[in-house]
């Protein structure tokens, strides 16, 4: 049963601790002055009810000795100090004990029904107590001879007198302070609330950084790791024909400088975003501008004169002619509209919408495999529909395809590759197959730091897709995606 110094203890954390069960030594000095002042009164008392009935001083003067001392604990156990107090009621002894009990028994966290019981019982002693003795102090007057009722009711006045107080304040304190405590207690939960959001926001925060510089390393590796890869396969072919076919050794040397200028155009184009996306974080209250959107279409348009001069033969003058558009456009946007194009640049992302690659450009991408030597068969199932699919799934399958197109040239050199693309209902296919690498053919070195794989599964189930892949029987290697069309 608790009392009222698991209460108190509440409201003085700094203070120092006292002896026993009081929280605080202010408690214990009050308690043992109650106490002591509480025995003198009782040991009076006791004599005086010794002489009037008549037994022993020395009995008389125990009982008070003995009663009075029983305050000190009213914090531990107040329901006892209340029993002790009613016991010696009859004895008209207690006083002090009974009202300072029946104070701490209201202001405990003892159950009400049990306070209400023993108040009443204070109640009931203390009328019973009084009345018999008005009516003796009555009786003694000659000349005054009230009416029984008279007496009850003066006795019902002084129980109430003595006993309501104590009682009704306690439960006020108690009620106060169980209030405050739970004031404290909320104050308390927000603050580790607070503490735990801040810790969670810390932890997104670093989630989201990381999120970040994978989906970076991701595009990096797709935009750069293929061409590159071409370029390693196109000299290797040309290391091999230098001097029996100079005419070849010219077409792949062509074709080397094609991937080199393509993948630097698409490094500069993801670096080139990076660093705006930087700079608008430091400029959110610059005004935005049109300009990056005006550098992408201009890029769009680079790339496609870019792809109409490689079928074509000048090829290096139009590439150079599309360099200077790019860069005239990025003049004009210098001087005081640099930063506006800085501030307005958080609206590009590494692939545009729209800007990307598609499914259009899959038979591109199987012609410059083709074009470095490796068999490749595309095949295409239905159509899609008018409204077409996302860009974001477009540009997923032509990664697919590219990095395993990508991994052939490094792991299965002469292998023979199916690629095949099946439009279905709410849903677009892709599997690229390719056989056991050709007996006596060279590979060309080309590093794999195994995230290929990985990039590829993180794009296609970031859009709620499936993706598989694993060896055949035959010896080869099978990667096999399937996107949602919406």
């Amino acid at each position: 049963m608790t009392a009222t110094g698991a209460i108190e203890a509440t409201g003085a954390r700094d203070a120092p601790a006292g002896p026993w069960w009081w929280p605080r030594r202010r408690s214990a000095v009050l308690d043992v002055s109650l106490a002591a002042v509480s025995t003198v009164e009782t040991a009076f008392e006791g004599l005086d009810f010794a002489h009037d009935t008549g037994l022993p001083t020395w009995a008389g003067l125990l009982l008070g000795l003995v009663v009075g001392p029983v305050l000190l604990l009213r914090r531990r156990w107040p329901v006892a100090v209340v029993l002790v107090s009613v016991a010696v009621t009859p004895a008209q002894m207690g006083a002090l004990l009974g009202m300072i009990g029946l104070y701490s028994l209201a202001v405990s966290d003892v159950p009400r029904r049990v306070i209400g019981l023993l108040a009443g019982m204070a109640v009931a002693g203390t009328l019973v107590s009084s009345f018999f003795t008005i009516r003796q102090d009555v009786g003694g007057e000659p000349d005054f001879n009230p009416p029984t009722w008279f007496v009850l009711v003066m006795a019902v006045a002084v129980a109430l007198v003595v006993t309501a107080p104590p009682v009704l304040w306690g439960l006020y304190v108690g009620a106060r302070r169980r209030l405050v405590e739970s004031l404290r207690e909320r104050a308390d939960g927000l603050e580790r609330e607070l503490s735990l959001l801040a810790d969670r926001a810390e932890e997104r925060a670093e989630w989201a950084r990381n999120e970040e510089r994978t989906r970076i390393a991701r595009e990096m590796h797709d935009v750069v790791a293929h061409r590159v890869s071409l370029m390693v396969v196109h000299a290797a072919a040309l290391q091999a024909v230098a001097l029996k076919d100079p005419e070849k050794a010219s077409r792949n040397a062509g074709l080397v400088g094609d991937m080199g200028r393509q993948a630097l155009t698409e490094l500069r184009e993801m670096l080139g975003v990076l660093r705006t996306g930087e700079g608008s974080s430091g400029r959110s209250s610059a005004p935005v501008s049109d300009e990056p959107e005006r550098l992408v279409a201009v890029a769009s348009k680079a790339k496609a004169k870019a792809k109409a001069a490689g079928s074509g033969a000048g090829g290096p003058g139009v590439r150079s002619e599309v360099s200077v558009q790019v860069a005239e456009a990025g003049a004009g946007s210098g001087g005081s509209g640099g930063g506006a194009v800085r501030g307005g640049a958080a609206v590009v992302t590494a692939e545009p919408e729209g800007e990307g690659p598609s499914l259009a450009e899959l038979g591109d991408l199987v012609g410059q495999s083709r074009a470095a030597g490796m068999v490749v068969e595309l095949s295409v199932d239905g159509a899609a529909g008018e409204a077409g699919y996302p860009s974001g799934v477009e540009q997923t399958v032509y990664r697919v395809v590219q990095e395993a197109l990508t991994n052939v040239h490094k792991h299965a050199p002469g292998a023979e590759v199916r690629v095949r693309l099946a439009h279905r209902e709410g849903e677009v296919a892709v599997q690229v197959e390719n056989g056991p690498s050709e007996r006596g053919a060279a590979g060309v070195g080309l590093p794999s730091g195994g995230n290929g794989l990985v990039g590829m599964r993180e794009r296609v189930t970031g859009l709620g897709g499936v993706f598989v892949s694993g060896a055949t029987e035959a010896g080869g290697f099978r990667v096999s995606a399937v996107l949602p069309g919406r």
